[in-house]
């Protein structure tokens, strides 16, 4: 390990040499690309610097132990030397994290799609309960939300919404978010007071730009048509709804909130080029946990992750083990301790794997 971080603290030396150098700061996709590999290896050299400097003040304290020393003056020398002791420990295993080979869609935007499941009225009511508590986490954090596509019920409930999430490091944080979200509460319509249960499909999908999915046009079949829903100018009269094919895989993305037909089918491409690239890192999924069986917790979004109980005001991601009774913090965009508490059980997971 520490041969490796020797290599990334020269390698940052040399960044940091690169990107002041007038030839590559007048180029400036090179420039940039220096730029963002030095911030990557910020926080990895600063933190073996700070593993150096514990290692340093260790190694002074262990000397002088050695000598014959007072008593006062040997009990500070003994808690400088705990105290490093315990500071090089802590350094090694966050160490250990950093190291792990990074996502490379982590610091991407997010497109994240909703759909209501089993439940019928009641799955598409919750299914907008959820849309609500992503934007209001997204406002949280001060990121950019952007309606791609909805589809409401006449109850003010969602059939189905994607919808794009705009914010350094929105990938990393909400990765852990798709699969089945499962909720048990009374529907206004229950007049026996009975429990149901409903669940949503949640899919976070990295967004990507036209350079990493290359979409061939021979393969789409574009249709057009009028744009449904509750009135409105253009509603009904024009065909400004675009629905996009993709022929070789089937995939469909259908987009009507715009006016505008083009404006409609620079959505759908963009929902379309994520779903694709989320396809291919699936099957590239599927091949490497072939290979290795024991990897546990894929966040596939066909699993049942986590469940909302209203009666007991509880929420319970199944993943972890971890049960909270803040459903209405939650549900009002308070995710940030159930996404901690996730990062660092796959971080965890990811370093096992490593070892092994």
């Amino acid at each position: 390990m520490f041969e490796k971080l020797s290599f990334l603290q020269q390698r940052y030396d040399e960044l940091a040499r690169d990107i002041s150098n007038p030839e590559v700061i007048a180029d400036q996709a090179k420039f940039t690309k220096l730029c963002k590999e030095h911030s990557d290896l910020t926080p990895i050299v600063e933190k073996f610097n700070e593993y150096k400097s514990a290692k340093e003040s260790f190694e002074e304290a262990k000397e002088m132990l050695e000598e014959n020393l007072d008593k006062d003056f040997r009990e500070l020398v003994q808690a400088e030397f705990d105290e490093a002791k315990e500071k090089i420990a802590t350094c090694e295993e966050e160490l250990k994290i950093l190291l792990i080979p990074k996502d490379p869609n982590d610091d991407k935007n997010v497109i994240v799609e909703i759909r209501g499941g089993a439940g019928g009225d009641e799955a598409a009511l919750f299914a907008a309960d959820l849309l609500r508590m992503y934007t209001m986490y997204a406002e949280n954090h001060r990121w950019k939300t952007e309606t791609l596509s909805i589809n409401e019920t006449e109850l003010g409930g969602i059939k189905e919404v994607s919808f794009g999430i705009s914010g350094q490091g929105a990938y990393s944080r909400l990765k852990y978010e798709s699969g089945v979200h499962r909720v048990q509460r009374i529907p206004s319509t229950e007049s026996g007071g009975r429990i149901h249960t409903s669940t949503v499909t949640v899919a976070v999908l990295p967004e990507v730009e036209e350079v990493e999915v290359e979409i061939n046009q021979n393969d789409l079949r574009i249709d057009v048509f009028r744009a449904g829903g509750p009135g409105g100018q253009c509603v009904n009269t024009t065909d400004s709804a675009v629905r996009i094919t993709h022929i070789p895989t089937g995939l469909v993305v259908s987009c009507q909130d715009e006016k505008s037909q083009l404006k409609n089918k620079e959505k759908g491409m963009k929902i379309l080029r994520s779903r694709l690239y989320d396809l291919l890192q699936s099957q590239q999924h599927d091949e490497i946990a072939e290979q290795r069986k024991s990897q546990v917790g894929t966040g596939d979004r066909s699993e049942r992750i986590r469940t909302y109980n209203f009666p007991e005001r509880r929420v319970s991601d199944h993943r972890i083990g971890l049960t909270l009774y803040k459903l209405d913090a939650i549900l009002n965009g308070e995710i940030d301790e159930i996404i901690d508490a996730l990062t660092t059980y796959y971080q965890a997971e990811k370093l096992k794997g490593e070892e092994e």
